[in-house]
């Protein structure tokens, strides 16, 4: 089983940065695809960003060109490094990670809130 941790939330300015990451600890980090998920206030969670174990990253429409995922399999950390931030990204983040040979094995963090103000 993997425990997942997010961290690097907070409050910024639209156009500002922010880097999020994910600790995690338990079970084998290199084999799992970890994903960036958020959620807004009334709206359904979202897929920001994911990395497989290869390392082959992929991006959501409405992130694509500024948000960039990465992982660190020897730190078990993942990153997302987010740029040019719009009002819009405001959200809780949550990173997760999918066994993706078994997908029914996947663990979520508990969020971290991110705020952008115009």
């Amino acid at each position: 089983q993997v425990q997942l941790v997010e961290s690097g939330g907070g409050l910024v300015q639209t156009g500002g940065s922010l880097t999020l990451s994910c600790a995690a600890s338990g079970g084998i980090f290199s084999i799992y695809r970890i994903e960036w998920h958020r959620q807004a206030p009334g709206k359904q969670r979202e897929l920001v960003a994911q990395i497989t174990a290869g390392a082959t990253s992929a991006y959501g429409d409405s992130v694509k060109g500024r948000f960039t995922i990465s992982r660190n399999n020897g730190k078990k950390t993942s990153s997302l490094q987010m740029n040019n931030l719009k009002s819009e990204d405001t959200a809780v983040y949550y990173c997760a990670a999918v066994d993706a040979l078994r997908p029914q094995y996947n663990y979520w963090g508990q969020g971290t809130q991110v705020t952008v103000s115009s």
